[in-house]
């Protein structure tokens, strides 16, 4: 087996947050990467991280880390607001930087980090991992096959919790301008996994909307002001001429999941989860002209390439992911997803705003 990639990850609480979640224990898995180094802002959770899932070293301070000639790679696991400042000063030490999405807090920070991995002629990879999903894989390859046919139409739509009440270290999101909202993170991820499979929009209207003007802090029983969107409508037509409509919400009660359709004029592709699709596993149904209505669709076992040992749910994907960054590392061949494919999000993400405020239909 190739040696594994010596990969720091910035962002490792042990107990709280997306490392522990979904990378820690994906890399603890992966035959690709090995987890040399961890760091928090605190020296005791660090240690704490380090202990728990087997690093060589733990700091406090990511600059120390990126000092160290024996990591080759990091993952930036941090709160959106700080992916600028990390990604671009890890990226001048001359890592490969694995950083989650969103890029950055707007297009124009994305932009500077994808212009500097090129110039430095480093491996870079952007956490949208419903590209990584095995069924979202499979999905894509059915419709550049011929499964449906002609696109014609595409709806999706994902509705979770969390719009009435959230713990204090939670509402920092409630700042648009910090660019955590629903329309950047589920909207995000589920508005790529779409384009990734029927390919890109040619133009877009929106209504992007916050209808709960404040959250609940849960555990300092006080209200806080909000403007960052909650509600987010598109629609659209795709490059290939189909039509479009997402809807992707944060809602008080009852959350009905994902759900993605694909309308073709020889057949029709149904994907399905309890949450967006770089999260969760998804169960993919399909229907043919002539037949008799959606049967399951059994994901072919080569669309699986993390380890068996990989935990369910959140670390499922980011360890499809994590394969994908050793490989490109060890053979210096491009990543995907990776900043270019981020850039280009951000920018849909900005028309999909600027239709909202003016109005207006945007093309692309």
């Amino acid at each position: 087996m190739a040696e594994k990639i010596r990969l720091g990850i910035i962002g490792a609480n042990p107990t709280r947050g997306w490392g522990p979640r979904a990378h820690l224990p994906a890399i603890v898995a992966s035959r690709d990467v090995e987890l040399t180094a961890v760091c928090t802002t605190r020296k005791e959770s660090a240690e704490a991280s380090a202990a728990k899932y087997g690093a060589r070293m733990a700091f406090d301070d990511y600059r120390e880390l990126l000092a160290c000639p024996d990591i080759e790679a990091v993952a930036v696991v941090l709160v959106v607001p700080n992916h600028y400042h990390v990604t671009m000063d890890a990226l001048n030490a001359g890592k490969h930087v694995f950083t989650e999405w969103p890029l950055g807090k707007t297009g124009a920070e994305a932009v500077e980090m994808r212009d500097l991995a090129e110039a430095k002629g480093l491996r870079h990879m952007v956490g949208l991992q419903a590209r990584a999903n095995p069924s979202i894989r499979y999905a894509r390859d059915l419709v550049a096959n011929g499964y449906v046919g002609e696109v014609m139409a595409c709806h999706v739509s994902v509705a979770r919790g969390g719009v009435l009440q959230r713990p204090s270290d939670r509402t920092w999101q409630k700042d648009k301008s910090l660019g955590a909202s629903t329309l950047n993170i589920p909207g995000g991820h589920t508005i790529d996994a779409l384009r990734f499979i029927v390919g890109d929009f040619s133009s877009v209207s929106a209504v992007v909307s916050t209808q709960a003007r404040q959250w609940y802090e849960t555990d300092t029983q006080r209200y806080v002001d909000v403007d960052a969107p909650d509600n987010v409508l598109v629609s659209g037509r795709l490059a290939n001429g189909a039509v479009a409509s997402v809807y992707v919400a944060a809602v008080p009660w009852s959350v009905s999941g994902y759900r993605m359709e694909i309308y073709g004029r020889e057949g029709t592709l149904v994907a399905s989860s309890g949450n967006t699709p770089q999260l969760l596993a998804v169960r993919l149904q399909g229907a043919k002209a002539g037949g008799s209505g959606l049967e399951e669709l059994e994901v072919p076992g080569e669309y699986v390439t993390a380890p068996a040992e990989t935990p369910d749910k959140e670390p499922k994907n980011v360890g499809e992911m994590y394969v994908r960054f050793g490989e490109a590392i060890r053979n210096g061949t491009g990543c995907e997803p990776d900043f270019n494919t981020a850039v280009d999000l951000h920018r849909l993400v900005d028309a999909i705003t600027e239709a909202s405020e003016e109005g207006r239909e945007v093309a692309l």
